[in-house]
């Protein structure tokens, strides 16, 4: 292996500010074993780190810690995303970034959970732009705030956005183009993106008529259309030397509740609409995740390829869909828009053929803030120094790590103002800033059904200063607090 390379890697991590950081008690000590762990495998292998690896990010859109079979589920038909499973790395303790849309995005795109991040809710309390739908405004990412794709096409990666964006209206400076993404097709706003057929959407700056939908008709469903994009892309960066990284950003599960027939034909006859349709988008989607896995390895990718599936957030209550009959929160308590676990843990498989192991599992701690490092590692480049994640890619490569005292932070707007942290086994969630803050260990008490704060007097006092500390004021999110 190249000794440069080495060297470079190992600077890169002791030189990264947000690593430091005495809020996550992390030595210096620990990442120099990380990376050593890191090049040895990589050492391993026929490639080198210079061979810079193919990123793909699938995310799905509400679905629920407990739709997929690998998580649980018993009625969904998941077998594509299962075999994933089986061929990769289940994450069982990974969580998004929000309990809703653009806040979630925008931590998994900056790498800065919701206390810090610029969009930490759908829509702002105060300012934003006019977006298009329910007269609402829109916070759009400004120049300044530095995406993941930006720090992979500074290091040449062909990058493309694929589906949901929801970050930026058109003719601001959040849309797909200006913020790292070479290629963009889908939606720039994120409530259009609630119907699968629309009259248009987005192909980089230009208007895409879908002529196949227009007077009512539902010619042209987007989720087909993005998986077909995605592979045509994939295609595309096959006949090239340069790696490529997709961000695929499915619309299903959420409402509409739409799917075509054949997708929810075997669940029709057990359960009602839209119990049914749900069911059948969740199937659609685990067929169109094999269609893309199946691709990597007919062009030979698979190998020099890392693909990550998630959700935005917890399982819905839309469009008239009831999450209990087919248990779509698993274990969890709540749902979207809840900060308690059903609302911000996601299924999570992480697919990388002679890399990660095979059927294997880690409770490893994470969130959407940590894909950025990860991502950057990776890429053998430096992150921001004001992120607040930390790369689990030696996790992914089957290293233990110490998260005794890293804790992770969330805030939410739409009903008031909410907070929760996890910091190992513990749980923090306060409802409203007058209400008294409730503690769970979630290594005895998973479902969250016995509030504990009362025994604990000295970790309500830690997440009580954790609360204050980790959120930055904000004049478009204000807080009873600030």
């Amino acid at each position: 292996m190249n000794y440069k390379i080495q060297v470079d890697m190992l600077s890169n991590v002791l030189n990264r500010k947000s690593f430091g950081y005495l809020k996550v008690s992390i030595t210096c000590a620990t990442f120099i074993l990380s990376s050593m762990f890191f090049i040895s495998m990589i050492e391993d292998e026929d490639e080198t780190l210079s061979d810079r690896p193919n990123i793909i990010l699938i995310v799905a859109d509400d679905l629920g810690y407990g739709d997929l079979g690998s998580f649980g589920q018993k009625y969904i038909q998941t077998p594509r995303l299962d075999k994933m499973a089986e061929e990769g790395m289940r994450l069982t303790d990974f969580y998004s970034g929000s309990t809703v849309c653009a806040p979630a995005r925008s931590v998994l795109m900056t790498g800065q959970h919701t206390g810090r991040t610029l969009i930490r809710g759908n829509f702002p309390a105060v300012g934003g732009v006019q977006g298009i739908g329910a007269g609402l405004s829109r916070l759009p990412l400004r120049e300044e705030d530095v995406t993941v794709a930006e720090l992979l096409q500074d290091e040449g990666y062909s990058t493309a956005l694929i589906g949901k964006w929801g970050l930026g209206e058109p003719n601001t400076t959040g849309t797909p183009n200006l913020k790292g993404f070479d290629y963009f097709f889908g939606f720039m706003n994120q409530r259009r993106a609630h119907s699968y057929h629309p009259g248009f959407i987005w192909r980089n700056h230009t208007r895409y008529d879908l002529v196949g939908n227009w007077d009512g008709a539902r010619g042209q469903y987007t989720e087909d259309l993005f998986t077909s994009e995605a592979m045509a892309f994939i295609r595309e960066q096959a006949d090239t030397d340069d790696p490529f990284f997709l961000y695929l950003t499915h619309q299903v599960p959420h409402s509409e509740m739409w799917v075509p027939s054949e997708s929810k034909e075997s669940y029709s006859d057990k359960f009602d609409d839209p119990v049914a349709v749900y069911a059948g988008m969740v199937s659609r989607l685990d067929r169109n995740t094999g269609a893309v896995l199946d691709l990597l390895e007919e062009l030979k990718l698979a190998d020099n390829t890392l693909v990550i599936f998630i959700s935005d957030n917890g399982t819905h209550s839309e469009g008239g869909y009831n999450p209990g009959p087919l248990n779509s929160s698993g274990p969890l308590r709540g749902q979207k828009r809840d900060l308690y676990e059903g609302g911000i843990r996601v299924p999570t498989i992480a697919w990388w053929p002679r890399k990660i192991e095979a059927g294997s599992e880690s409770d490893h701690i994470a969130d959407f803030a940590d894909v950025m490092p990860t991502f950057a590692q990776l890429a053998v480049t430096d992150t921001p120094d004001n992120i607040d994640g930390i790369s689990f890619l030696p996790t992914l490569f089957g290293q233990d790590e110490d998260q005794l005292t890293r804790a992770l932070y969330w805030e939410f707007h739409e009903r008031g103002f909410d907070q929760a942290g996890r910091r190992g086994e513990w749980k923090a969630v306060r409802k409203g800033h007058e209400s008294e803050i409730e503690l769970y260990n979630l290594k005895e008490d998973l479902g969250e059904k016995n509030n504990i704060a009362d025994d604990h007097p000295e970790m309500i006092e830690w997440f009580e200063d954790f609360f204050v500390r980790e959120r930055e004021p904000s004049q478009y999110w204000p807080s009873p607090l600030d």
